[in-house]
């Protein structure tokens, strides 16, 4: 049975991280009737373990809800929950290419803060229509009236609209779905055009297969349909035919402004690319729908896995996590340290730190990782030009013209108590302050930072300084010539390419010795000294020796001349000379893992 478009409202929850968007997504659903009181429990929608155990929502979830509004007629509710974290914005705008509103939330303890401006913009950017919500009104330290003035005067909505609610005790729920109902436009589309539907996400299920969520734009996606992916030309028959009410249910049909998800006995990964375009085979549609902005990866690490023989194992892993997250970006590495891995893509740390800590958990890895570091554009002097993810490829530094690296606009908005703090941390970071402005007592402060400095510990750092009232978004603007040098790290006078890395050259001391220090406490002593040394192109800048262990050979002599000692003592040092020019130094694994955690210091 199809729905009349008029009565479908396809929308988004927005916010930035913690301020209870799945919690308001619980309430919502419990109030709607998607699931029995028994079957409730909180962030229903969050279905990975990592998602509960730290309270943040990593994937896109959706679900179709029936609403019988105070005029009498039923709206269908197509709700999707996002993530609020920066790394995960490419989950934000595929779902907001779906809808045609958004619900943002904020915080009425904690006003607007930066991942909330980053979201709204990417809102605004699919012309979206904004319902602001007050969230966690019923707390005692709640400013309904401040946070208003706030949306007004940073986002420049209009907020005589705006909805007060709390996520926890229900309060204001169904006036947010009546403003849900009365302010978000309802979706268009042609129930007798050629089918038309965007591919949102797809994730992989060993019993069905590759599942697909689409959003119908045009015409009727129905079972025993042959359908054409646009992108590709691969066809494929229909299965089934489902939405999620927020358990799979199977549909017979998926109409015009419906979002559902279909199966086709889809068994390659790589056959579905997220933003494609489905449309009937026999009858196809003229062009395909704007997909998305791929995403790009701005940090990189390499992950190999410690037992040599779960490679295989680290590959398929990689695969079946690529297709359920499509911004993972990898392939293969050789390590002479590590032996055989892969070099990772990644949105960001959190990204990185999520999805090693999913390829342990699903896939029962142990996996170690390198140092994260960014992409360089290296200029060569015959004019060509190469993208850099691994500083142990670097080129001869006689071939290079110059180096760019990676630059990023941060947005900062803090307590104005703590702005002197981080001014400080961000120019310790070679940033550049390009504004700052007040909106009530908090300050917004915009710089142009390096990436390779926000990359380690910026975050952490960011809200030790300010007992984590800082909030912290970023977006890449573009490359900038730095002055950046490789550091190598070498063991026994044998460079280790694992250990290696690009940093700016006024740091490149400091880093060096502080790696060099570390690895000292970390390698075990052998029969013979080990130096341990920093070096930046020929020139040596720091260095460790961990002394030999020895055995005393001059035990046995109790009296006599002192030669009688030297001649057995030089002897020995003639062995251990010997030694070290052909002795191996065995560097264990947990070695390189500590002393690659230089950011904690």
């Amino acid at each position: 049975m199809t729905t009349e478009l008029s009565l479908i409202r396809n929308f988004a929850i927005i916010a930035h991280i913690d301020h209870g968007k799945s919690t308001l997504a619980d309430r919502i659903i419990e109030r709607c009737g998607g699931l029995q009181q028994r079957e409730m429990q909180e962030q229903v929608l969050d279905s990975m373990d990592i998602e509960r155990e730290r309270g943040i929502t990593i994937k896109a979830q959706t679900v179709r809800l029936n609403y019988t509004a105070k005029d009498g007629k039923t709206y269908q509710l197509n709700l999707i929950d996002t993530p609020g974290h920066v790394d995960f914005s490419y989950e934000v705008s595929r779902s907001l290419a779906s809808c045609e509103g958004s619900v943002l939330v904020v915080d009425a303890t904690q006003g607007v803060e930066a991942q909330t401006l980053a979201n709204v913009y990417l809102a605004l950017d699919n012309d979206h229509e904004i319902l602001p919500v007050l969230n966690k009104i019923d707390l005692p330290s709640a400013e309904p009236e401040k946070v208003k003035q706030q949306i007004e005067d940073v986002i420049g909505l209009d907020t005589s609209n705006a909805v007060e609610t709390s996520g926890k005790s229900g309060l204001g729920i169904d006036d947010l779905l009546e403003g849900i109902v009365k302010y978000l436009p309802a979706p268009k589309g042609e129930i007798n055009a050629p089918l038309k539907a965007l591919l949102i996400d797809s994730w992989y299920d060993s019993y069905l297969g590759v599942i697909i969520l689409v959003r119908i734009h045009d015409g009727i996606l129905k079972k025993k349909q042959q359908i054409r992916m646009m992108s590709n030309n691969m066809t494929y028959q229909i299965d089934k035919v489902g939405i999620f009410t927020p358990k799979m249910q199977d549909v017979d049909a998926l109409y015009p402004g419906e979002v559902g998800f279909i199966t086709a006995s889809i068994k390659s990964v790589s056959d579905c690319h997220i933003g494609d375009t489905i449309t009937d085979n026999k009858t196809p549609c003229d062009a395909p729908l704007q997909g998305f902005k791929p995403s790009i990866p701005v940090v990189f690490c390499s992950i190999f896995p410690v037992d040599s023989s779960q490679y295989d194992n680290l590959k398929d892993a990689l695969a079946k996590l690529k297709l359920n997250d499509a911004s993972i970006d990898y392939q293969n590495e050789n390590s002479a340290a590590l032996g055989l891995g892969f070099r990772c893509g990644f949105l960001g740390l959190l990204h990185m730190e999520i999805i090693q800590e999913r390829l342990n958990r699903e896939f029962d890895l142990d996996l170690i990782t390198t140092a994260p570091s960014v992409a360089y554009k290296i200029n060569l002097t015959n004019g060509s030009q190469i993208m850099l993810h691994n500083p142990a490829d670097m080129p001869e530094i006689t071939t290079i013209q110059s180096i760019e690296e990676p630059w990023v606009k941060a947005t900062i908005m803090v307590p104005d108590t703590y702005l002197g703090a981080v001014l400080k941390l961000c120019n310790e970071r070679r940033g550049e302050q390009e504004e700052l402005t007040y909106v009530g007592n908090r300050a917004m402060v915009v710089y142009k930072i390096p990436l390779n400095e926000i990359v380690f510990d910026f975050y952490d750092r960011l809200k030790s300084i300010t007992s984590g009232y800082a909030s912290f978004d970023y977006e890449i603007t573009g490359y900038a010539a730095s002055d950046l040098v490789k550091v190598q790290i070498l063991i026994n006078e044998e460079p280790v390419d694992a250990l290696a890395f690009l940093c700016h050259r006024l740091e490149a001391e400091a880093r060096g010795r502080q790696i060099c220090e570390r690895l000292k406490d970390l390698i075990p002593r052998h029969l013979f000294k080990i130096p341990i040394q920093a070096a930046i192109g020929g020139r040596i800048v720091a260095r460790e020796t961990i002394s030999a262990l020895r055995k005393d050979v001059t035990a046995k002599c109790y009296g006599g001349d002192v030669t009688r000692k030297r001649k057995l003592l030089d002897k020995q040092k003639k062995g251990k000379l010997r030694m070290r020019q052909f002795g191996k130094v065995e560097v264990p694994q947990s070695a390189f893992i500590e002393a690659l955690r230089i950011g904690d210091n």
